[in-house]
Parts: C-alpha cells; sequence; structure tokens
C-alpha cells in the first residue's frame, strides 16, 4: 500500500493541505535556532480536523545541530509522538550543506531526548551526504520527472536509495505544489512517529514499467559555477516583468527587461542561490538566463509549458 502527502509552510495555501489526493500533510516548524513558522500550529490543526496524517519538519541552517536539533524539539514538544519528525537537508540557506556528519548529530540528539529516529529529507544527488544514517532512519527523497510535473500519477522512472536499503517515500514534483508518494500504510507511517522504531520497512516499491514509456530528466550537469543544471524542453511565460541575464547569477549582466506576458523557450533548468533559474539557447551557440520561481516561498513569476 502506498500514501500521498504534501508539504506547508508559512506562505502555503490551506487548499494545498485540503487537497483530497494527500493523505497526509508535513508542516514545517522551525528552521537554524531563530524561526518558527508563524502558522505551525494552525497548519498542524487544519490538517489534524481533517484527519491527515502529520509529519513535522526542520529546516538545516548549518548551525551547531545539537543546538538546532533543541530547537525543533523544544517548539514541537507537544506533538512528538503524533506525527514522523523530519530533517530537510538542503543546500539553500544551509552553511553546512556538503558535510556528512551535521545530519547524523542532529538525528542523534533528537533520538536522545524523543526516542524518535528522523526521517531524512534529500535530495538524490546528496544521498552520500547522510549515508551514516541508513541503519536508524527512513529516506524521504527529493528526484523531480520536470519542474512542471502539476500531477499526482508519479512519473515512471528509476530513483537510487544511495546506502539506504530502501526509499520510504519520494518527491517526484515541485511544481504548483510539492507533492509525495510514501511506500507506507498508515500503520506503519504511524510506527516512524513512535520511540525506539528504526527505519520501519515500508511496503514494495513499484518497478519501473519498461513497457511504458519513461519520463526522464536526460542530462544533469554541473557548470563552472558548482550549479547543477537539468535537460529539459520547455516554455515559460512570465506573469511579471524578469530580467533576462547573460548568466545565471543575479549580479550577471542584464540584457533586458521582459515584460510581463513574455514568452521565453528554455533548454534546461537549475535551483540554485535560492531561485529556479531557466535557460534560453540564442544563437552562436549562445544562452540567456532568468529567474522563474522563489525556491524558497516556491512562488512561480509565471506558468510552464
Amino acid at each position: 500500500m502506498t500514501m500521498y502527502s504534501v508539504d506547508v509552510y508559512s506562505g502555503s495555501s490551506d487548499s494545498i493541505i485540503q487537497d483530497s489526493h494527500a493523505q497526509a500533510v508535513i508542516v514545517k516548524a522551525t528552521q537554524g535556532t531563530g524561526y518558527v513558522n508563524p502558522k505551525y500550529n494552525y497548519q498542524v490543526e487544519l490538517a489534524k480536523s481533517l484527519g491527515k496524517k502529520l509529519g513535522y519538519y526542520h529546516y538545516a541552517g548549518g548551525g551547531d545541530p545539537v543546538a538546532e536539533a533543541d530547537y525543533f524539539i523544544n517548539n514541537i514538544s507537544g506533538y512528538v509522538g503524533t506525527g514522523m519528525l523530519i530533517i530537510d537537508w538542503e543546500g539553500y540557506q544551509n552553511s553546512a550543506f556538503g558535510t556528512t556528519t551535521w545530519v547524523r548529530q542532529f538525528v542523534d540528539r533528537v533520538h536522545d531526548r524523543t526516542g524518535v529516529w528522523c526521517v531524512i529529507y534529500v535530495s538524490e544527488s546528496a544521498l552520500a551526504q547522510v549515508a551514516n544514517c541508513a541503519n536508524d532512519c527512513g529516506v524521504w527523497v527529493a528526484k523531480y520527472a520536470s519542474m512542471n510535473w502539476n500531477s499526482w500519477t508519479e512519473p515512471n522512472m528509476a530513483v537510487s536509495s544511495g546506502a539506504f536499503k530502501f526509499i520510504t517515500g519520494w518527491q517526484y514534483t515541485g511544481g504548483d505544489m510539492d507533492r509525495y508518494i510514501w511506500y507506507l500504510d498508515e500503520a506503519a507511517w504511524d510506527r516512524f512517529a513512535k520511540a525506539n522504531v528504526s527505519n520501519p520497512a515500508p511496503e514494495p516499491q513499484p518497478k519501473v514499467d519498461q513497457a511504458k514509456p519513461v519520463v526522464n530528466p536526460q542530462t544533469t550537469w554541473t557548470d563552472t559555477l558548482g550549479d547543477t543544471w537539468h535537460s529539459e524542453d520547455g516554455t515559460f511565460t512570465s506573469n511579471q516583468a524578469i530580467n533576462l541575464r547573460w548568466g545565471a547569477k543575479i549580479s550577471s549582466a542584464k540584457i533586458t527587461t521582459l515584460p510581463a506576458g513574455s514568452v521565453v523557450k528554455y533548454d534546461a533548468w537549475s535551483n540554485h542561490d535560492g531561485y529556479v533559474w531557466i535557460r534560453q539557447p540564442r544563437g552562436n551557440g549562445q544562452f540567456a538566463y532568468m529567474v522563474v520561481r522563489d525556491a524558497r516561498t516556491k512562488e512561480a513569476f509565471g506558468s510552464f509549458k
């Protein structure tokens, strides 16, 4: 059996929690040691009122992992035992990203205080950074088929579990909302919330059906600035004026400012420096770049096809 979920933060619409496809809602609680989601309690109670399973996540800020674990637990103490505990390990606003000890120290501290092992949210490309947690923690892998997969039907593609024996959950889109499939039933979800249970085995995961067309992100590469790009042919239509630049940095030289309603064909996208960027092919082997989404708030600056 499988389950589906969404996640929410302070800027999320109530409609995401209310979406009938989602059997579980994962709520951002804290970040670093100085931020608490001001809508946290409201969002949790709304999800509870709808009978959804719950998860609570801490976004790693890269400071002292023990201090961040304490901050997380201190702020969700009333909910410990009622939902999955999650550490969100991403590169944005995380000064420790790239290290291999931070998450291990965080999950150990949470376990010491609560008896619960966190589930780890991490992109497929960064699984090696949390490999030393594989014997204790479940893993929730982020790997998108594309930036505009706005569907509850999961794409037919392979996802690595790295050092983990299996994938507990998979985020397969971050378009109009974050969608996840979990290889769990409700009883297994509840076991993740309880003390002294290491990495419960999920339901058997479906194999990629080779008879079906595979949605493939195709080529992925890292440019000379260290930013990872994903090949994708698409069309973006802006809903506001956006700068078109010669490079994928806010500091890059501006070519022009495109007005709202501009249609841009792109061949690749990248999530870095707080934004999702697209690359526009131009003549003579040149490219232009523009931001199309705020990676922190997930606000899109237009629509994708």
